[in-house]
């Protein structure tokens, strides 16, 4: 146990209030705590000593005996019948739900009656969307199975009319002290199971749990750009706490429906457009479609198969900034089928035509070719 005054450690005068002990403590904690200064052995020993100047300041019956015997009159080994260390009054497990609960969200809260509240379950809801509802955004209807307060009892879990009575067992603590030897474990009321309050005479509607089961309908909001893994946090709408506790959180997940045109692919968009093999060769135009609507796509003459054409500002809104997104149109040159006999000596005519210099009409295939000749001869011994 720390020698020096507790009064110090915290910065606190003699006369400070309940709340300002405790105000100092978080200022502490949050400054020392071990998750915020890994492997800083020095933290870690003045966090150990805020936390006990605490223990013993923090609570009434041991201040008291603090400012009366100093160190000796919580100091267990000094025979002051265990005002200090973790034996009586608040326990260490009730200071961290306390303080800790306040600075990292957690820690319980009271409910009706005084019984230990605990904060409800957050849900999840699973929302497959279309492409074209994601990228503009939409307004849905969700319904969801949920526990909520009971209306009867408040969420209590007592009759209306009636309170429930502080647990036997722990004394309303909500857990009990088992000691073996040298040590000392702290485990969850069997009794009360850690709510701290015995309901004697239980609500009809929820039998005593304070909740009852039933479907909501909400409206949720869908923002324009959402994609594939984004979660939309609806605060408060989860699942009611027990015995008057606060509310869990849903949580919407965004999935995002196959597109039979386009694939996306962050802000930009996909797609594949096949063209014939004339306007491949001489050029030309034709219409594209967007998300707003259609466009023309110019088309150079002598454009091969595979060929990329970019279309900016025609992707998707970025749910995260202003970035807009492009459509990428990858042309796929189409080779004719079903021919009618004329077409086809067309055709031969054709590459007659282009056969005769293949090297200016076909420059790729020509190169390929070299390149094979020279891969069989490579292989000659």
């Amino acid at each position: 146990m720390s020698k020096r005054d507790y009064y110090e450690i915290l910065g606190v005068e003699k006369n400070a209030s309940e709340a300002e002990i405790k105000k100092a403590f978080k200022r502490l904690a949050m400054k020392y705590h071990p998750d915020r200064n890994p492997d800083n052995k020095e933290a870690e020993e003045k966090f150990k000593e805020a936390k006990e100047a605490y223990d013993i300041l923090g609570d009434a019956q041991k201040r008291s005996a603090y400012d009366q015997f100093g160190h000796a009159g919580v100091d267990p080994s000094a025979g002051m019948g265990g005002a200090g260390g973790f034996g009586g009054g608040a326990s260490f497990s009730d200071i961290f739900g306390d303080v800790f609960g306040d600075i990292f969200g957690g820690g319980r809260a009271r409910g009706a009656g005084g019984s230990r509240a605990f904060r409800g379950d957050d849900l999840q809801y699973n929302l497959e969307l279309s492409l074209e509802d994601a990228v503009r955004g939409t307004q849905v209807d969700v319904r969801i199975p949920t526990h909520v307060a009971c209306d009867e009892c408040g969420g209590s879990g007592a009759k209306k009319g009636s309170t429930p009575s502080t647990c036997p067992t722990c004394g309303g603590i909500g857990q009990v002290r088992m000691q073996q030897g040298f040590f000392s474990l702290q485990q969850t009321c069997p009794r009360c199971h850690g709510s701290g309050k015995i309901i004697n005479d239980p609500c009809g509607k929820c039998h005593g749990q304070g909740r009852v089961q039933k479907h909501k309908t909400l409206s949720v909001k869908i923002p324009a750009g959402v994609d594939t893994g984004d979660r939309i946090r609806l605060s408060g709408e989860g699942e009611a706490g027990e015995h008057g506790g606060p509310p869990g959180d849903l949580y919407v997940q965004i999935s995002v429906k196959s597109h039979p045109i386009f694939e996306r692919d962050g802000a930009d968009l996909y797609c594949e457009v096949p063209i014939n093999m004339v306007t491949a060769a001489l050029g030309g135009e034709m219409e594209v479609p967007t998300l707003d609507g259609r466009v023309k796509l110019k088309i150079p003459a002598e454009t091969q198969s595979g060929k990329q054409f970019r279309l900016r500002g025609k992707g998707v809104r970025s749910v995260r900034g202003s970035h807009t997104g492009d459509l990428l149109c990858k042309v796929l040159v189409e080779t004719p089928v079903n021919l009618t006999k004329r077409q086809k000596e067309l055709l031969e005519e054709l590459n007659q035509s282009l056969q005769a210099d293949s090297v200016q009409h076909s420059p790729r295939s020509s190169s390929w070719l070299d390149g094979v000749k020279k891969f069989f001869e490579d292989m000659k011994f």
